[in-house]
């Protein structure tokens, strides 16, 4: 008798999906009927997958925990892995297996800003409504299937890291507080800035604004300050005379000098290239 009954589809992407798209390797449902272990490691792929009902155990590595329903797990196949339904409860699940030139640093960027690879989301559409999707799709073989994907395949992992934030950031006031911080940050880019003054004009900790701003929005508050003057400059540059120099000072730059040496960093050339290929 099976342990499990599934329904799934195996994919074979193309050699121009596997160089610029995310990509399903398998996708499909299942619903166990008595509890078995799933156990696996080396796979060039990564596994999402919902919890619909039910429960169980996953384990990455050597961390093993209790899922349920309601529950999201994300797993970088490379490693050890595995996952067991319950014997009172047997779980039903929605899974994708996929894997992409991305995968694996966004992945990774999940991680490292703190975030568990299980789980409990608000509510879990932001996920089942795109691999329902993706599961259409697949069935069907339609012309655009492989560009479709990489959008769905997107879709869940930009849910994973939305609703992470909302489960694991800090507190309702926190997160206004730095909203406003960014909010100072667009308005003020052409003044002198620092962390000592956020934090003394927003009350808060310079360890805890660097932390939670970094966490939440993915970049240092310097990192985001030097972007939005950059994205200024880039007006200026195009829509004005304004000489190098000039552009510099009005965006909130030291000098012309910074000025071109973080332009540079971030376009790949200098201002006033720019100004001419644009």
């Amino acid at each position: 008798m099976p342990k499990s009954s599934s329904d799934r589809i195996l994919e074979t992407p193309s050699a121009y999906a596997r160089r610029h798209y995310y990509y399903v390797q398998e996708i499909g449902t299942l619903q166990s009927l008595e509890p078995h272990i799933s156990s696996r490691q080396g796979l060039h792929s990564f596994l999402f997958f919902v919890v619909l009902s039910g429960s169980g155990r996953t384990r990455i590595g050597s961390q093993s925990r209790s899922i349920g329903a309601g529950d999201c797990v994300w797993i970088d196949c490379s490693g050890e892995y595995a996952h067991e339904s319950s014997a009172a409860d047997p779980w039903s699940l929605f899974w994708i297996h996929y894997d992409g030139p991305e995968a694996a640093a966004s992945y990774a960027s999940f991680l490292s800003q703190g975030y568990s690879p299980v789980f409990h989301p608000r509510s879990l559409t932001a996920f089942t409504e795109p691999l329902g999707t993706l599961f259409r799709l697949h069935r069907s073989k339609g012309s655009m299937m492989e560009l479709l994907s990489n959008k769905y395949i997107t879709d869940i992992v930009t849910a994973c890291f939305a609703e992470s934030a909302a489960l694991s950031g800090p507190g309702a006031s926190s997160q206004e507080k730095l909203r406003e911080v960014h909010e100072y940050l667009e308005t003020h880019y052409m003044e002198h800035i620092d962390l000592g003054m956020l934090s003394e004009r927003f009350f808060l900790s310079r360890y805890h604004l660097s932390r939670e701003f970094s966490r939440r929005y993915g970049t240092p508050i310097t990192g985001e300050l030097n972007a939005i003057r950059i994205s200024h400059a880039k007006s200026m540059l195009r829509f004005s005379t304004a000489q190098v120099a000039e552009i510099a000072q009005a965006t909130g730059f030291q000098d012309a000098g910074y000025f071109i040496k973080v332009f540079r960093a971030q376009e790949g050339m200098t201002p006033l290239e720019y100004r001419k290929r644009w």
